[in-house]
């Protein structure tokens, strides 16, 4: 486990603390949980699907993440792979719709 994984895992123990000794309420400690949470990975296949799914083209999902469409292309096609914020805003966009993001 790397400083910064692990950094996270205690600050969310701490949290979790603080909810149990009624420090802080439920929504305070999602709000904890949803920072601590680790970014999933995305492969170009993902991306690929995830754009089928919600039925964009690469110019539109690379607008909805705030990258060009030229990055979206590269890593649909493995030349590239997304990085921490974009996999953040993928991740908070697949379960979800493009209202998500608006």
């Amino acid at each position: 486990m790397n400083k910064e994984s692990r950094i996270l895992k205690e600050a969310l123990e701490t949290a979790r603390g603080f909810h149990r000794s009624g420090s802080i309420d439920v929504r305070r400690l999602q709000e904890y949980e949803a920072l601590c949470a680790p970014v999933p990975k995305f492969t170009g296949e993902d991306v690929r699907a995830l754009r089928d799914r919600i039925k964009v083209s690469q110019l539109v999902l690379a607008q909805l993440i705030n990258t060009s469409a030229s990055t979206v292309r590269a890593w649909e096609t493995g030349q590239k792979k997304p990085d921490g914020p974009s996999c953040k805003l993928l991740d908070i966009l697949a379960p979800k719709r493009i209202e998500a993001l608006l």
